[in-house]
Parts: C-alpha cells; structure tokens; sequence
C-alpha cells in the first residue's frame, strides 16, 4: 500500500482532515507520509488526528502513519468486517 495523502508546509488544517475522512470512507485503511519540509513530528500528526477525528492511527513506520476508520456505508466495509471478526 502506497500513502495516498501526504504533510508539507502547509501542516494540518481542516481541509486536510476532511479530505482524510472522506478517502477513509471509501478505504476504511490507508497511510500518510510526512515529507521533510513538514512542520510537525510523527507523534504532532498523530495526536492532531485522533484529537479531531475519530479516526485511528493504527501504525507508524518512519515518517508514515497508517490510518483505519470504519466505514458507515456497508459498500464500502471491507477490512471492518474482518477487524470485526478477530
């Protein structure tokens, strides 16, 4: 799995966490990557996330987070069924 989203200069903002919401949506996992012009730390992207959302960060490698939040429409219930059964 390659990171859809990424952080730069522009940091965390209320567009970004929608935009992450809406791609958890139709993806219920995915990764994001900090690229060295960010201004925040792994851990600052972290708490950001889980503080404003309620999202998961499930993971992180490096300078990449990995991100789960089930998804409300069941088209789109892949991977929360099979969390959902461990």
């Amino acid at each position: 799995m390659r990171p859809l989203f990424s952080v730069g200069k522009n940091g965390l903002t209320e567009a970004w966490l929608t935009q992450l919401t809406g791609a958890l949506e139709n993806r219920e996992l995915i990764k994001i990557n900090l690229q060295q012009s960010a201004d925040v730390d792994v851990m600052d992207t972290k708490a950001y996330i889980e503080d404003n959302t309620d999202i998961q960060v499930v993971q992180t490698i490096g300078r990449v987070l990995v991100l789960y939040r089930p998804a409300t429409n069941e088209e789109n219930q892949k991977i929360s069924v099979i969390v959902e059964n461990i």
